[in-house]
C-alpha cells in the first residue's frame, strides 16, 4: 500500500512539483493550498506525514504546524520553506519539533529520500 502524503503550500507551481515529483515514486499525494484547507482535509483523511510550507497568508505554517500537533501528534510533519536561515532552522527543528525542515529549492533525489524517511520507508 502506497503512503499517503498532504502537500501544503500556497504556490501552485510548487504543489504540483511535488506532487510530480512522488507520485512517481509511487506515494499517493494529497494537496492543499493554504492552512485552513490543510486542517480540514485533516479531518476527513489523515496522510502518513504532512510537507509544509511556512510563508503562507492568512495562517502560517507555523500556526498550522501547532495545530496538527494539538489534534494530530504522532502525525510527521516536515517544513518545506525558502526560510534557510539558522535560527528559521531551528525554530523548526528544535523549538516547534517538527521532524524535517527541507528547504526550497530541494533537489528530486533528497526530496525522495526524506520522505521516505519521513514515513519510515
Amino acid at each position: 500500500m502506497s503512503k499517503r502524503i498532504m502537500v501544503v503550500d500556497d504556490e501552485p507551481d510548487t504543489v504540483d512539483l511535488v506532487k510530480l515529483v512522488l507520485e512517481t515514486e509511487g506515494f499517493e499525494v494529497i494537496t492543499a493550498y493554504s492552512g485552513e484547507e490543510c486542517l480540514k482535509k485533516l479531518e476527513d483523511t489523515l496522510p502518513d506525514a504532512i510537507l509544509l510550507d511556512v510563508m503562507m497568508p492568512e495562517m502560517d505554517g507555523w500556526e498550522v504546524f501547532k495545530k496538527v500537533r494539538e489534534n494530530y501528534e504522532n502525525l510527521p510533519v516536515a517544513m518545506l520553506t525558502v526560510r534557510d536561515q539558522d535560527i528559521d532552522k531551528m525554530l523548526g527543528l528544535h523549538v516547534l519539533k517538527a521532524d524535517d525542515y527541507i528547504t526550497k529549492p530541494f533537489g528530486r533525489k533528497d526530496l525522495v529520500e526524506r520522505v521516505k524517511k519521513l514515513v519510515k520507508m
